[in-house]
C-alpha cells in the first residue's frame, strides 16, 4: 500500500483551493436545480475540478469521487480505486450559499478500505479548517479537538434535520423534546465539525450520501465523538446509497439519544425516517 499523504499537506491544499475560489466569487450566486432537486452553481464545479486535478497530480494512486459526477461515475471508482479514492463535497451547504446565509463548506476525506483515514473541512466564511487523521487526532486551526465531559439529555442542544425524518417522529421532536434546544443548520459537513467542537451535543439526521459525511464523521470520532446509522449500524465508506445519522459528543449521550428514539418507536409506523 502507497504511503498516506500528510494531513497537514492535504489541509493545506483545500483551504490555497478554497480561499483562491472564494475570495474572487462577488454577490452574484446563480444556482440552478439538478435532476435530484438538490442546489448547484458554478462554484460547485470550479472547486471540485480544480481540487481534482491537484489531487490527481499529487497523489495519483488514488482515485476520486465529487458529488457533481454522475452516480456510475462514482460507483466506478469504489469499485476500481484499490489503494483508496478520495471523497469531495465541493461546496455543501450550496443554498445556503446561493442565498446569502453564510453557513457552508468544503470537505474531502480520503478512504482506504471503506474507511476514512484522513478528513479536512473548510469553512471560508469563518476561516475555520477542522482536520484529522485516524489514530492521529482532530483539530481546528491546528489546535487540538478535545471532547466534550458527560452531561444529561435534557442539556443538550440537538441539531436535528427535519426533512428526511417520519412525520411521527418529527412531531414527536417537537411535542416532547428530550433536550434543551434545536438546531438545523443547512450544511452537513460544517455540523458534524460543529458537533466535533461541542457547539451542540446531538444530531439527527434521515439520509446523508458519502460525501456528506465522510469526512466529518472521522473528525467526530477523533474529537472523541460517537455516531451510527439510525439503525444501529457502522458508516462505513464504500457505498453510495444515503443513511440517517445519529451521532453525539460522547457515548454515553448517544445511549441516552438512542434510548429516546427507541422508547418512541411504537408512535412509527415502521421506519424513523424516508428512504432517498
Amino acid at each position: 500500500m502507497s504511503a498516506q499523504p500528510d494531513r497537514c499537506a492535504v489541509k493545506d491544499l483545500v483551504k490555497r483551493v478554497s480561499r483562491s475560489i472564494f475570495d474572487r466569487t462577488g454577490p452574484v450566486r446563480a444556482a440552478s436545480i439538478k435532476q435530484d432537486g438538490s442546489v448547484v452553481t458554478e462554484i460547485d464545479h470550479v472547486i471540485q475540478a480544480r481540487l481534482k486535478h491537484e489531487l490527481q497530480d499529487r497523489w495519483p494512486q488514488f482515485g476520486f469521487i465529487g458529488e457533481e459526477m454522475l452516480h456510475d461515475e462514482q460507483d466506478a471508482v469504489i469499485q476500481n480505486s484499490k489503494q483508496g479514492y478520495w471523497v469531495l463535497d465541493p461546496l455543501d451547504g450550496t443554498t445556503n450559499f446561493a442565498s446569502g446565509f453564510l453557513f457552508y463548506g468544503v470537505s474531502l476525506a480520503l478512504v482506504v478500505d471503506g474507511m476514512a483515514e484522513i478528513a479536512v473541512v473548510y469553512d471560508p466564511v469563518r476561516g475555520e479548517c477542522f482536520s484529522a487523521s485516524r489514530e492521529g487526532g482532530a483539530f481546528l486551526n491546528g489546535l487540538r479537538l478535545e471532547g466534550s465531559g458527560e452531561m444529561l439529555l435534557s442539556e443538550c442542544v440537538a441539531n436535528v434535520d427535519y426533512k428526511r425524518l417520519t412525520e411521527d417522529l418529527s412531531a414527536q421532536l417537537v411535542r416532547c423534546p428530550p433536550y434543551r434546544s434545536q438546531r438545523n443548520l443547512g450544511s452537513s459537513v460544517l455540523e458534524w465539525c460543529w458537533l466535533a467542537a461541542g457547539r451542540f451535543q446531538l444530531y439527527l439526521h434521515g439520509g446523508q450520501k458519502l460525501w456528506d459525511f465522510a469526512a466529518g464523521y472521522l473528525i467526530l470520532l477523533e474529537s472523541g465523538g460517537v455516531a451510527t446509522s439510525l439503525s444501529g449500524q457502522p458508516l462505513d465508506c464504500s457505498k453510495l446509497r444515503k443513511r440517517a445519522i445519529v451521532a453525539a459528543v460522547n457515548g454515553s449521550l448517544l445511549k441516552q439519544w438512542e434510548g429516546w428514539i427507541r422508547g418512541h418507536r411504537e408512535v412509527l409506523p415502521g421506519r424513523l425516517y424516508r428512504s432517498g
